[in-house]
């Protein structure tokens, strides 16, 4: 078979992502068609930045997706193919069987691998890491943020002196010492998992107790129903076989096997927990200062009045109203993690060597970079787009917000 051309491999890489095609045709339809009973996210859709940058993040969204599915790659993210090393984009693959696809599309990397189909997969590794990695630290931030800006006092002076501790040491260096064998081996980031995984429980808790207060009746079962189900979530989430920590020294059991859910890798737990707790400072410095601006307001003071507590004021009448700075965070946030992610996968912190993450793609192509420009550009390329989507939307939903 002939190399592709320039065009071929266009032609093919645009086919390749037909699935991601339709999903974005039939999202845009449907949130145009109805944009006017969808509040904040269809007033997006009056804006061609926010159009744009939104587009941009849902195109690597279904990427991941479909990915993960096996509905784009053209090969194994981590197979090998002999003779294929370091070759350029279109070039075909020696002895394809039936059924195989016939060509590396964007190329083969150092290790002979298909860089295409490694970035497709790299795009799943942050859609699944960079947004809850985000929540989590909103949850964090939002739980100790709120009290922190309403009570004021030594509450707010003491949370405030620890986030700017944990916002005065160097990021990298709290990576390197997280993801040392020697600390990793301690239990050190299980631990830490456990405590910042714990605060979306405590969020609900407080929220659903606020609300129906004076529902005793309906509130107890709905606590014990949601409740259950995310301390059974928290527990399956922070476990591995059932154990907090399995090691040579210690054994902490926290969830019989057959309950457990999921078992996250050791290499993305570290990732998550670090990205987490680096972001959560921010944050909590951000809700801090919006709640003690919002808590002077009339609003807040009718609350006062009419005897509502202190919790409910703070989640029923000051976050909704700081909805808007937040959920332009949120999408900025999640740009900062996606770039942080690639800086982990860059220096090989945290992620296994042979993760497809983008960090580590662009890392391993750059050794070569004077030769071969192929093997890190595609995932340079799929990381610049992304942020820029989020940054784009961030813009495209601060200018609708301020509207209102």
């Amino acid at each position: 078979m002939d190399p592709l051309t320039t065009v071929e491999i266009i032609a093919r890489v645009l086919y390749q992502f037909t699935p991601v095609w339709i999903a974005l045709i039939l999202l845009f339809a449907v949130s145009i068609a109805f944009k006017r009973r969808l509040g904040l996210y269809g007033k997006l859709f009056d804006s061609p930045i926010g159009m744009i940058g939104f587009a941009l993040v849902m195109f690597w969204v279904f990427t991941g997706i479909f990915g993960a599915l096996d509905l784009i790659i053209t090969h194994d993210p981590l197979g090998q193919a002999s003779g294929m090393k370091n070759k350029v984009p279109g070039t075909p693959l020696r002895g394809a069987e039936a059924g195989e696809y016939a060509w590396y599309l964007l190329g083969g990397d150092n290790l002979a691998r298909d860089v295409f189909s490694r970035m497709v997969k790299g795009a799943w590794v942050v859609v699944q890491i960079a947004p809850m990695a985000t929540v989590f630290a909103f949850m964090v931030g939002i739980t100790l943020g709120l009290p922190a800006g309403y009570y004021g006092g030594r509450l707010d002076t003491f949370l405030s002196f620890l986030a700017n501790l944990i916002l005065a040491f160097p990021v990298i260096l709290l990576f390197y010492l997280l993801v040392t064998p020697e600390i990793v081996n301690t239990g050190v980031p299980n631990y830490m998992a456990a405590v910042l995984f714990a605060f979306p429980i405590a969020f609900i808790a407080v929220l659903l107790n606020s609300r129906y207060h004076t529902r005793p009746k309906f509130r107890t079962p709905l606590m014990i129903g949601v409740l259950g189900v995310a301390i059974w979530l928290y527990l399956s989430l922070i476990s591995s076989d059932g154990y907090l920590v399995d090691s040579a020294t210690i054994s902490i059991p926290a969830l019989p096997r057959m309950l457990d859910l999921f078992d996250i890798p050791g290499g993305i737990l570290v990732v998550f927990v670090s990205v987490v707790f680096v972001n959560s400072p921010t944050v909590f410095r951000i809700v801090r200062g919006l709640a003690m601006d919002i808590k002077t307001r009339d609003y807040v003071a009718a609350a006062q009045t009419r005897g509502e507590g202190p919790w409910y004021i703070m989640l029923w009448e000051i976050l909704p109203n700081a909805r808007g700075p937040l959920i332009v965070d949120f999408c900025l946030r999640i740009g900062y993690t996606t770039i942080l992610l690639g800086t982990l996968g860059f220096f090989g912190l945290g992620l296994p060597p042979e993760s497809p993450d983008w960090g580590s793609t662009i890392n391993e192509g750059r050794k070569l970079l004077s030769i071969y420009l192929h093997p890190a550009l595609p995932p340079a390329l799929a990381l610049l787009s992304m942020v820029l989507g989020l940054n784009l939307l961030a813009d495209g939903l601060r200018e609708e917000s301020l509207k209102d």
